[in-house]
């Protein structure tokens, strides 16, 4: 067991990929391509790759390559695929529990690609939804974390954010937040940082509470 059953908070902070909806078979397919183009491990740059924008993999993976130019072809073809998308169990069952202004969606997919995953699975569509095209410094930066936070007028310590990747829960840490991390894209072992572990987004409940708390966030199963 990690961390404690239960965790409180005003407003929950979502990444999407891995948490949301599965892009695992769409994201690897992608970087596996470009990898061997380059001649690079393609073991190696998906493992960067996960929980990080396109823009930062790149810069890491292949520094002496022009950035801006593979991150604009890589992006155009995530953007326009659906192929290898699909909704993670619970997730249109947890969002729907949730008042509008409790929750955002925080990804490193850009707006093109997060708003195509999210119409292509049904889910509902956020009124706060922070993409990477609209920060500065990717996770495990915590500028994206904070900049939804600001948007949903909730302090840092109020929010929780729920994710799957190393990057993810190093941001959401900076930001001063409290974490839920999600198994499957990595082990729990990876995710250790977590107040909270699961092996799955359905074993997490969040309904409104009481004594003064907006919301519960309970794990029916924790690791």
């Amino acid at each position: 067991m990690s961390g404690p059953l239960q965790l409180r908070c005003a407003a929950v902070l979502f990444d999407l990929d891995g948490v949301l909806v599965d892009s695992a078979e769409c994201v690897e397919r992608t970087w596996h391509r470009w990898a061997l183009e380059h001649r690079l491990d393609p073991v190696q740059v998906i493992g960067v790759a996960h929980g990080r924008r396109t823009l930062e993999t790149v810069k890491l993976v292949a520094p002496q390559l022009d950035a801006a130019e593979e991150v604009a072809a890589l992006e155009s073809g995530e953007s326009t695929t659906t192929d290898g998308i699909y909704e993670m169990a619970g997730a249109r069952e947890l969002l729907h529990t949730l008042p509008p202004n409790t929750w955002a969606i925080v990804t490193s997919g850009t707006w093109a690609i997060a708003s195509l995953r999210i119409r292509h699975t049904g889910l509902p569509m956020p009124r706060v939804l922070v993409c990477a095209d609209e920060i500065q410094r990717g996770k495990p930066d915590p500028e994206g974390y904070l900049l939804a936070a600001s948007r949903l007028e909730r302090a840092p310590e109020e929010c929780v954010v729920i994710e799957d990747t190393p990057a993810g829960l190093e941001a959401a840490r900076a930001a001063g937040m409290c974490a839920v991390g999600v198994c499957g894209t990595y082990s729990a072992n990876a995710l250790a940082i977590a107040d909270l572990i699961v092996p799955r987004l359905i074993a997490l409940r969040i309904a409104e509470g009481g004594n003064g708390s907006a919301l519960e966030i309970t794990a029916t199963g924790t690791i």
